[in-house]
């Protein structure tokens, strides 16, 4: 349809290419533009319009941090260097705390030793579970839905404040949810549920690795080949890109489920111990500057003044089910370190990240934006 307009269009006949003009050519024409235009501010600064921005549009990604940003009052995009460059040398720029997911579906390529890589992860509280009303008033407390998407992540440890404080709620007996709702210093309790240095019990700690324990290893039983397998089959096989990618994002999603496998793991078994030795749990004190200082990733701030990563509907589990059950649904994102530019997302939003001065930067996208990606 695209080349047909091109060439019957009444302004056709003053294209250049119009009798040469093909599909493959549109294809490549719409990526180029769409996976590199980017949300500016218009002049006014009222809303924010698309455009293409010269030269910077060629910078690779490498690790870094984001030193991009929009002059409002020059109306210009402003970007820093990351480091010291030398004459001909190549400049890289960081396109944000992507997922390896996000690169490929976005950018076209794969980032190795991406530290921001991650799986995504669909967990609810069962409506037909006993305590369903009491775990949701405590998770609505805590800013946190009782159906959600969360994320598995590469780095130790493998889960998010939020995470975590969805799993201890999860977790929790009845008396536990009382404590959080009536009992003494609840609301302490309730901003403290994302903090690791205060455990609820010794036993809701155990509770909650043995399920993400089992958890991770039931989605690494949902593919149908092993790290060992996609490893072998790389290194054995003449592979178009398109295929390497596909193979090296498959298995870097089973690395990290092995990894929050083995980190659930110990993690249980040190909170079995700690319950064995009748260990005392360390007591929140409102002086205690470890409220502000989460050990857990990305929690820097209580968690309900954080944004929940993206949410989404999905089939809701009782503990014992989602731990002895068999998967009847996938549902999850299972299926150098310079990489040439695989550009932006479409969905690209200034407003995730700012500058000193207040300005918008213009390469990062939401942290959990691109769709499920399947085996």
């Amino acid at each position: 349809y695209a080349t047909s307009i091109s060439q019957t269009h009444p302004n056709a006949s003053k294209l250049p290419l119009k009798d040469s003009f093909t599909y493959d050519d549109y294809r490549w024409a719409v990526s180029s533009v769409m996976t590199r235009q980017n949300q500016i501010p218009t002049e006014d600064g009222s809303r924010v319009t698309l455009a293409l921005i010269p030269l910077w549009d060629m910078c690779n990604h490498t690790n870094g941090l984001i030193t991009t940003g929009y002059n409002l009052e020059d109306d210009r995009c402003e970007c820093v260097a990351l480091q010291d460059f030398k004459a001909g040398e190549q400049i890289y720029i960081f396109y944000g705390t992507r997922s390896n997911a996000e690169f490929v579906i976005h950018s076209g390529f794969f980032f190795d030793n991406n530290s921001h890589d991650r799986v995504k992860i669909k967990l609810g509280v069962s409506k037909s579970d006993r305590l369903y009303a009491m775990k949701a008033e405590v998770l609505a407390r805590a800013g946190i839905p009782t159906s959600s998407v969360f994320a598995l992540h590469s780095t130790e440890p493998p889960i998010s404040a939020q995470l975590l404080a969805f799993l201890r709620v999860f977790c929790m007996s009845e008396e536990e949810l009382k404590e959080h709702l009536i009992g003494e210093h609840a609301i302490d309790k309730i901003f403290t549920l994302g903090n690791s240095e205060f455990p609820i019990s010794w036993d809701n700690e155990v509770k909650l690795w043995t399920f993400l324990e089992a958890r991770a290893s039931l989605l690494l039983k949902t593919y149908k080949t092993t790290v060992e397998d996609d490893k072998s089959f790389l290194k054995t096989h003449d592979l178009t890109s398109h295929a390497v990618m596909a193979i090296k994002l498959r298995l870097g999603e089973k690395e990290i489920l092995e990894k929050a496998v083995k980190s659930a793991a110990a993690s249980r078994e040190y909170y079995t111990k700690q319950m064995a030795d009748g260990a005392p749990l360390p007591k929140y004190e409102e002086s205690n500057i470890a409220l502000l200082e989460n050990t857990v990733a990305d929690s820097s701030l209580p968690i309900v003044l954080r944004n929940l990563e993206d949410v989404e509907e999905q089939g809701d589990l009782k503990i014992d089910e989602a731990i002895d059950a068999e998967v009847t649904e996938n549902g999850f994102v299972n299926g150098e370190n310079s990489l040439f530019n695989g550009t932006k997302s479409e969905s690209e939003n200034l407003n995730k990240e700012k500058s000193n001065r207040g300005t918008e930067d213009a390469k990062e996208s939401s942290s959990e934006s691109t769709d499920e990606v399947k085996e």
